[in-house]
């Protein structure tokens, strides 16, 4: 079970790595907490006053696409999107609308994730670390949401109402921007003789809270970077197809980050990092 905020965030972040777990026969649930309804239209292509009237059923049927091309499950969690207004940090004064998923209280959020954990019963879960990996306040609920509902659904004292407990083995935090990844994309584009996207991305960003190290665990995928790319298209009012995140030819990818990277943060079965399989130790 991927455990994300809106729509969209599941094809960009462990798309590759769904992908060939459902190749191998894995059953694949991705639980979507909000419907992106406060969400902007990032392709210009889409930028249109009909997209903007309907956006929650535009992003529900951009999921469904996407949820087709990847091979997975995928169950809405009911809450509302909490937008990201400009400046907002959590100990912010910029106040959130008060119907959002940031201000329901932890055990409401994360009632309807328990009782899918319970009838799901997914041995592996993953979700954001405890910044969200980047602080939307999505994001950052996502992830507490998802800690509680881990050892919550597991605790037959806790959530009575939603059936027999259940508890996962394993739970990941997803690393995909690391600064080693995007220094080997960076310098893989150059040795070919190519511009690189992030010369000046690495450049100006501050590296001194880089997870990198953190990764315990190297899922090989590279076979399903263009299902991950096409899933994330799907998504056509959240990525323009010609944009930043399709510009490293796939070949490149492949060959300098063959990887999705996660950090093993909770495991109920002995395991060795570092790990090249989510499923260490469960198998």
């Amino acid at each position: 079970m991927c455990v994300h905020a809106h729509p969209d965030d599941e094809s960009s972040k462990g798309a590759a790595t769904m992908a060939r777990y459902v190749n191998e026969g894995v059953e694949v649930l991705v639980a979507t907490c909000t419907g992106g309804e406060r969400g902007s239209v990032l392709n210009p292509k889409m930028d249109r006053p009909e997209v903007w009237r309907d956006i929650a059923d535009v992003r529900a049927k951009e999921m469904e696409r996407a949820r087709e091309i990847l091979g997975v499950k995928q169950a809405w969690l009911g809450f509302v999107d909490s937008g990201l207004p400009e400046g907002w940090l959590p100990d912010s004064d910029i106040d959130l609308p008060e119907d959002c998923f940031y201000n329901e209280p932890l055990e409401c959020a994360a009632a309807p994730l328990v009782r899918l954990i319970r009838e799901f019963r997914p041995h592996v879960i993953t979700t954001y670390d405890e910044d969200g990996g980047y602080p939307h306040p999505d994001h950052l609920k996502t992830h507490q949401v998802t800690m509680e509902a881990f050892d919550a659904a597991g605790d037959a004292e806790r959530y009575k109402e939603f059936g027999e407990p259940w508890q996962p083995s394993k739970l990941y935090y997803q690393m995909s921007f690391g600064r080693a990844r995007m220094t080997a994309l960076h310098e893989a584009m150059l040795a070919e003789g190519l511009e690189s996207p992030y010369g000046e991305w690495l450049a100006s960003r501050d590296w001194t809270d880089d997870k990198g190290p953190r990764v315990t665990t190297k899922v090989e995928c590279s076979e399903f970077f263009s299902v991950r790319d096409d899933a994330l298209r799907a998504h056509a009012t959240q990525v323009d197809p010609d944009g930043f995140w399709f510009r490293i030819p796939m070949d490149i990818q492949q060959k300098a980050w063959p990887t999705e990277d996660f950090e093993l943060v909770k495991s109920h079965v002995s395991t060795t990092t570092p790990e090249n399989d989510l499923f260490a130790g469960i198998r």
